[in-house]
């Protein structure tokens, strides 16, 4: 467990600093108010993300700590909307169109509420 949380931790370290990079070099030559940097992160992740758990079903291409590195870690600390959207084509895979209607419908407006909640409360306080 402790060997799956450091591989996790340091994956997760360098997508955080990979996302940084991606935004602020958005920022810098594309200053626009549309989220770009943002944006681009999430795509190229579920691009990503998708490469990397096709490798993993293939067979012995790469082995579950690279797996959970490159996916959990890296994917996961450079967006976890890669890992939604991996969810939900597992989802659609399964036939579980109602789970993923409703896992996309979910997220997308409960997190928007939740956001505006939250901005809310704190000029309340």
């Amino acid at each position: 467990m402790l060997k799956n949380l450091l591989i996790v931790g340091l994956g997760g370290s360098i997508g955080s600093i990979a996302r940084y990079l991606c935004q602020k070099y958005f920022q810098q030559h594309y200053p626009h108010p549309f989220p770009f940097g943002t944006f681009t992160v999430n795509i190229l992740g579920c691009f990503l993300i998708g490469v990397f758990y096709a490798l993993s079903e293939k067979g012995n291409l790469i082995g579950p700590e690279w797996r959970i590195f490159l996916t959990t870690g890296i994917c996961g600390g450079f967006t976890t909307f890669s890992s939604f959207a991996y969810e939900n084509v597992t989802l659609l895979r399964a036939a579980d169109f109602l789970y993923a209607g409703l896992y996309v419908a979910g997220s997308i407006i409960l997190g928007i509420m939740a956001t505006f909640c939250g901005i809310v409360l704190l000029k309340w306080l």
